[in-house]
Formats: structure tokens, sequence, C-alpha cells
């Protein structure tokens, strides 16, 4: 996959990376951790621009998450989970990543939209409960492209910064992106003791 990444990214140039970005949201084995780095590779050896870079990684990013946005919107959390179950494997997702997804939209509101763009493996299918919630679509828009944009910029920092050791971004991800969760989960459940300590005060006044 890596040496298609490069094909593609080298013959097209920024439409290669608004392109693939577009891709990794519509399916997620195609991944963001091996297409910014290597866009911020290229920009350390002068041949392309860090902000157009940037540009066109977010606005694919974007394209990519409407379409599922408005999957979730048309047909619904159930046919949804159905249709993973019979032709998910196609494009490897599966009524888990779903139903993870949903779970992360329903905790957070809106903001879940925000966080998931910062979390691999849920930052892809975050648009489905989005649409399925019927989340306005501005709101929608917003969220997205604010969090879309910071990980975009740290994927592609990381890639000038690391040179022709790009790749590795990939593999310190990983445990990072566990660490994020963690930390994620956390807050939320502090958030939510405080919100309950809250409503007990309440029905003692």
């Amino acid at each position: 996959m890596n040496e298609w990444i490069v094909q593609i990214m080298t013959s097209l140039n920024y439409v290669g990376i608004g392109l693939l970005m577009f891709l990794e949201n519509l399916f997620p084995p195609i991944p963001s951790e091996l297409i910014m780095p290597l866009a911020g590779f290229t920009i350390a050896q002068g041949k392309m621009e860090f902000f157009p870079a940037l540009f066109a990684g977010v606005l694919g990013t974007m394209l990519g998450a409407l379409p599922w946005y408005y999957v979730g919107k048309l047909v619904g959390e159930e046919n949804i989970k159905r249709l993973a179950d019979k032709y998910g494997k196609w494009i490897s997702i599966s009524r888990k990543d779903i139903e993870k997804a949903d779970q992360w939209f329903h905790r957070h509101g809106e903001k879940a939209v925000f966080f998931g763009r910062l979390v691999p493996g849920v930052r892809t299918l975050i648009s489905l409960p989005a649409g399925i919630s019927n989340m306005k679509l501005v709101p929608f828009l917003i969220y997205s492209t604010i969090g879309t944009t910071i990980w975009v910029w740290l994927l592609t920092f990381a890639g000038y910064k690391l040179g022709e050791n790009y790749e590795l971004v990939d593999e310190y991800l990983a445990p990072v992106s566990k660490i994020v969760f963690i930390v994620l989960v956390v807050a939320l459940v502090f958030w939510l003791v405080q919100k309950r300590r809250q409503k007990q005060r309440q029905r003692k006044v």
C-alpha cells in the first residue's frame, strides 16, 4: 500500500493528497498516518509547500466525511449495522466499529465529532452517528474541520521533522493514540461524576 500511496502523491501532487485523504475517510484501511507524513517528507524535500498540502488534506478529509454523514442520516442505525454484518468485511467496517463510534457520539454530544477526529479507529466513522442523530450540517462541518485541521497538521509536521523516517509516525502513533483515548475516557468519567453531583445537590435544595 505504501508504494501505491507514493505513486499517487508523486503523480498528482496536491490533488493526490486530497484524493488519498478522501478515500481514507471512505475506506478506513487506507491510513492517514502514512499519507500526511509522506506529504510532510515531500515538503521537507522542497517539492511541495506546507499550507497547500495541509489544505488539500483537510479538504479531502471533509469531502470524505460527508458520504458517511448522509448514509447515517438517510439509512438509519439498524439498517447500517445489518449492512455492516453482510458487507462490512469488504471495507473493513464491522457492527462493533459502528457501535463504538455511536457510543462516542452519545457520550460527548456534538463535541464527539471534534474529539473523534483526533482518535484513530473512531475518526473515520464518527460521521455515521452524527448523521444518525440528525446533527445539523453546519455544526458538523465546523467541529469536523477544526478537529481534522489539528490532526492533519500534526501528521504533516511529524513527517516534515522525521524526513525519510516518516513511516515511523504510524508506528509511534499507535501507543500515543491509546493514551489519548484513555485521557479522553478519564475526562469523560470526571465530567459525568461532576454532573451527577450537581444533580444531587439540586435535589437536596
